[in-house]
């Protein structure tokens, strides 16, 4: 390598320092990250004579060029990162013509600059100079520090809006989460004819099951449990909607029929058959013992009598939301006898699984029936819950929402 001169190693100093000035610079007056790129391509060119560079970044796990200009260069943003590189050239700047299998596509440029911060490589800067005026072991250190200024400062970039970003989000949950409590009741009936008891454990932050009770008048009372396809915000939203939609239609006394059609509309329209709601409504009357029901697409509830066989109660329709129009839409009705229980549950009640694939069930909920048949609703919710998670050998917790909705008739 020719001898340098005193003066001419103040001049590249000076270079270097013009270009140091300028790639901050261009940090400082929070140019855009595609901008930045290309100030530090133009940089090198201009301030410190390098001829052919390419530049990889690391973005989303995946390694993307994002600067490539010289002569005799391939379109680098075509090109793969190869291994021979990611594999061994992680900590000091490395030479190409030491690497085996990189092709000719990598024959114009000599050295590869890894940019580490925190013991990760974030990018890979690498260099083919025509003159030797800009060449050694100092300009490449000099080249390393300038492009771990660039690459950090776009990095911080980046993890300053993950952060705004994962703020919003946690406001957006925290927000969407208040809304799906202020849906449920606060109380729930317990008088001379039924007392009514409710469990709610939510699989995520802000879950897509729903349960209502509602005084329509002295003598009968409203149920209702629902689950909405999808989780988080969107379903939260969603839920919310057919709880307002819902409410407006008791206000206005219809019958359980003109519920179910006008709900529909309602999802359809606001989903476009993107989302849809399984549901289960019972009106029951105090003064006959009547229990009206639809059970759109919903896991059956269980009316459980004093004596005589479990009853489930499949009359109704398919989900909500799927079709303009509900299709034979059939509304169930049942006699109940005095001291039966009603169960209603969503399916995260159902869908556990042990060690071996096998389902919990509809099965697994009636052999804990059978044994807490007379107990406190709050304990055979208890027994309930206590069950699955025992079920659940495997220790993968529960795939969904749990919901537990239950009713004594006195």
């Amino acid at each position: 390598m020719p001898t340098t001169t005193p003066e001419k190693k103040l001049f590249l100093k000076e270079r270097e320092l013009g270009a140091l000035l300028e790639i901050t610079q261009a940090i400082n007056q929070d140019h855009s990250e595609a901008a930045l790129y290309r100030i530090f391509q133009f940089t090198l060119l201009g301030q410190l004579n390098i001829r052919r560079l390419v530049l990889y970044v690391k973005e989303e796990r995946e390694w993307a060029c994002m600067a490539c200009f010289g002569a005799g260069l391939a379109d680098f943003r075509k090109v793969e990162l190869p291994s021979a590189i990611t594999d061994t050239c992680n900590t000091v700047p490395c030479h190409l013509r030491d690497m085996l299998g990189l092709g000719p596509v990598w024959e114009n440029l000599e050295i590869a600059i890894p940019v580490v911060q925190n013991g990760y490589v974030l990018a890979y800067v690498f260099i083919g100079n025509v003159y030797e005026d800009y060449a050694g072991e100092e300009a490449t250190k000099f080249l390393q520090t300038l492009s771990n200024i660039l690459v950090g400062a776009i990095e911080n970039r980046r993890l300053a809006r993950q952060r705004v970003a994962s703020a919003a989000m946690r406001k957006e949950i925290e927000i969407a989460r208040e809304v799906q409590t202020m849906l449920f009741p606060r109380t729930l009936p317990n008088d001379a004819a039924v007392a009514v008891h409710a469990s709610y454990v939510p699989h995520t932050a802000v879950g897509g099951d729903y349960y209502d009770v509602v005084e329509l008048d002295e003598g009968r009372v409203l149920f209702a449990v629902a689950d909405v396809s999808g989780k988080g915000v969107a379903a939260s939203l969603l839920m919310s909607n057919f709880q307002a939609g819902l409410r407006t239609l008791l206000r206005q006394k219809a019958d359980l029929a003109t519920v179910v059609h006008e709900l529909n509309h309602l999802i359809f329209r606001n989903a476009g058959g993107d989302k849809f709601i399984t549901v289960f409504f019972g009106l029951y009357n105090r003064a006959t013992r009547e229990l009206q029901y639809v059970n759109a697409g919903h896991n059956d509830p269980l009316l459980v009598p004093d004596s005589g066989p479990v009853q489930a109660l499949r009359d109704g329709t398919i989900m909500l939301g799927v079709m303009d129009e509900v299709p034979m839409l059939n509304v169930g009705r049942v006699i109940v006898p005095p001291h039966s229980l009603l169960l209603t549950y969503t399916d995260g009640l159902t869908e556990v699984f042990d060690a071996a694939q096998n389902e919990f069930g509809e099965e697994g909920v009636l052999r804990v029936l059978r044994q807490t048949r007379y107990a406190p609703l709050r304990t055979i919710h208890s027994e309930l819950l206590r069950e699955i998670t025992a079920f659940d050998q495997s220790g993968t917790g529960f795939a969904d929402d749990v919901t537990i909705l239950s009713c004594r008739f006195k």
